[in-house]
């Protein structure tokens, strides 16, 4: 089943590949893997902003990493042309906007990872990071970066 198919079963139409918004490319291709810049908390067309533990809920956070790997998608299906080219999810870096007194970032993380596996499968399961910090680009919840091995074209 392509990628594309495994999305419209899963309900999924993945947003507009966002332009970057400094000095910097959204994906770079070079030895076999995508590198994909960070994508921040974009959910239905507006910037899920605030700090876990503060004024943004689990559930929310949980939304917003999801949000970033709909963009990560995005991200990739521009550079690539088909998201069918995507061998494996290596790693993904999640990066969430927390409170000193907030645990739960591998909670948070699992909106995008959990995300890849129900699209990739087996392909999906990667090695992570969930980081909390004190602040990210633009006010938002939560930012993630990815690396995938990808096919020749």
């Amino acid at each position: 089943m392509s990628i594309d198919a495994r999305l419209a079963e899963l309900g999924i139409i993945l947003p507009q590949a966002a332009a970057p918004v400094a000095a910097y490319v959204p994906v770079v291709v070079a030895g076999g893997l995508a590198h994909v810049s960070g994508q921040v908390s974009f959910v239905d067309g507006q910037l899920i902003k605030g700090r876990l533990g503060e004024d943004v809920s689990l559930e929310q956070g949980i939304e917003a990493a999801q949000g970033c790997g709909l963009m990560i998608l995005a991200q990739l299906k521009a550079a690539l042309g088909s998201l069918d080219r995507i061998e494996r999810i290596v790693k993904l870096g999640a990066f969430i906007n927390s409170t000193a007194g907030f645990t739960d970032q591998p909670k948070v993380a699992n909106g995008a990872s959990e995300l890849m596996v129900a699209v990739f499968g087996e392909a999906g399961k990667h090695a992570r990071s969930a980081v909390g910090v004190p602040s990210l680009p633009l006010g938002v919840a939560v930012e993630i970066d990815a690396i995938v091995a990808v096919r020749p074209a």
